[in-house]
Formats: structure tokens, sequence, C-alpha cells
């Protein structure tokens, strides 16, 4: 890719994203003390890939390269990042996944499991974090809430086919006709 055509694919495909990348990194790591720094180690980062389009979702490699740069950052400085409940999927580094094109795509579909989540209620999500994260049991979940087991299993129910619902919007799953019927 010549000069030209990268800086003609950076300013439409990662530099739009800007103001977003800054809230994202302001919000995950506010204990860095200049963003500006990170935001150009991260812009250095993309620009090094061999061939920029063939990324299937770069803005998804973006975030993820900022990342993992605030990452090593916090790793030089021996400081552990405060990881924040709203981002309970952790993403793996690029480095040990197959590819980048599987790397985008595995990040993408972790990306839109958190919103899955995020869009259900607060106590079904709580329910389904429980459940699906920590282990817990129906009983468990219930006495922990103090809610019945009743609704417990409610939840779980209206959480799995909620999050269902969601991953078929953003084709990840086929549902099949039967369990469309059901779910409706």
């Amino acid at each position: 890719m010549s000069s030209a055509e990268q800086a003609r694919w950076f300013s439409e495909h990662v530099h739009p994203h800007e103001p977003a990348l800054r809230a994202y990194l302001s919000k995950r790591f506010p204990t860095l003390p200049d963003h500006d720094d990170l935001v150009q180690e991260t812009y250095v980062r993309v620009l090094r890939v061999d061939d920029p389009a063939r990324l299937a979702h770069p803005k998804a490699f973006l975030f993820t390269t900022a990342r993992n740069a605030a990452i090593d950052l916090f790793r030089r400085r021996s400081v552990q990042p405060l990881e924040s409940l709203d981002d309970v999927i952790e993403l793996p580094p690029l480095d040990e996944a197959p590819g980048v094109v599987e790397t985008m795509e595995r990040c993408q579909r972790r990306e839109t499991l958190t919103e899955a989540l995020r869009a259900l209620p607060e106590r079904c999500r709580e329910v389904m974090l429980l459940r699906y994260l920590d282990g817990c049991s129906g009983k468990e979940i219930a006495a922990r809430l103090g809610i019945s087991l009743g609704t417990v299993k409610g939840h779980l129910l209206k959480g799995v086919r909620d999050c269902a619902r969601y991953f078929e919007a953003h084709g990840l799953v086929d549902m099949p006709p039967a369990a469309t019927k059901e779910a409706s």
C-alpha cells in the first residue's frame, strides 16, 4: 500500500474515531496522566500493519490496539490498570490470536456480547452475570439477591432470550424458525 493510499485509509477509517477513542481511554484508564501520548502510540501501531485495507473492522482494531498500548504502558511503569465493572469480558492481546482477522472478529463478538448484556434490565443482567460469569447456582443467586428461585429462573430465561435476539439482530447467530416463534 502506497503512502497516499495509507493516508487516505487512515483518514477514512481511523481518524474519525479519535473522539470516541479518547473518551474510551479516559474512562477505561483514568489514572494515565496523558492520553495524547497513548493516542499517538496507538496510531503508530495501527500504521505498522502491513495491509490495513484487509482489516474487516478497523474501529475494533484501533480500540484493541489502544487498549494493548495502555496495558504496555502500565507494565512499563509497574502499575496495574484499574478494570471497571463495565468491562466484564477481557479481550486477549493480539499476539496470542492466530491472525488479525480472527482476532478482530472475536473482538467484535465479545463487544456484541457485552452490549447485549448491557441492554438487559439491571436485575436481569445481575442474575445473568452471577450465573454465567461467577457460576452461582439458582439457589445461591436467589439467596444472594433476596429473590425467589422462580424469579431467578425468569430472569435467566429473559436474559438468554434477549441476548439471543440481540445476537441474531447483529448477525452473530441464525436462530431456527422454531426458536424465533418461541421467543416471540
